[in-house]
């Protein structure tokens, strides 16, 4: 026979096991859930960022090496070609890249060149004074920096906020190679 009242009813309720694994697993399923979006976040973003850097230094072998002339270097063909191998990872015609390529008389003044995030912006800084964007390689023998800029979309957004430093909800990938060129025929 069954307890009469409140109190019977909720020693009753507390000794039913039936359905204590699927309560169990709902209290543990967006928990669960989340933690599973953020490593695969994470992840992505992480691969993204390694196949832009291994770009980076090809075209800058390619730049190092004379296989690619300053003649031929042009903001839209540098694009192009990093677009081309980037486009397995991002949206097509890779909205959100920017590059930055120019010569350098020393390798200190390369190691000057500085950016910062400004209002969900990206600021180049050469000292104190701000440069724009620019493709301008150097001749042979000459001290290059290649940058390579790419806005990545947060895909999930209880993760944008806590991934994101750009406007919109994006998070900066940077890859960046120095070099000199090697001594071929301008």
């Amino acid at each position: 026979m069954s307890k009469a009242g409140p109190a019977g009813f909720s020693t009753r309720f507390l000794g039913d096991r039936r359905g204590s694994t699927a309560l169990e697993f709902a209290m543990l399923a967006v928990p669960f859930a989340l933690l599973v979006f953020a490593i695969l976040e994470s992840c992505i973003s992480f691969a993204g960022q390694e196949v832009m850097a291994n770009i980076a230094d090809d075209v800058a072998r390619q730049l190092r090496t004379g296989q690619i002339r300053q003649a031929n270097v042009t903001e839209a063909t540098l694009k192009t070609m990093i677009c081309s191998r980037l486009e397995i990872m991002v949206a097509k015609d890779c909205p959100g890249l920017l590059v930055d390529l120019r010569e350098y008389p020393t390798f200190a003044d390369a190691a000057s060149a500085r950016f910062k995030i400004q209002d969900g912006e990206i600021v180049l800084t050469q000292g104190t004074s701000a440069k724009t964007f620019t493709v301008a390689p150097g001749l042979a023998e000459s001290i290059n920096m290649l940058r390579v800029f790419y806005k990545w979309p947060v895909m999930t957004d209880f993760m944008a906020k806590s991934m994101a430093n750009l406007k919109d909800g994006n998070t900066l990938h940077f890859a960046s190679v120095t070099w000199q060129n090697e001594p071929f025929d301008n």
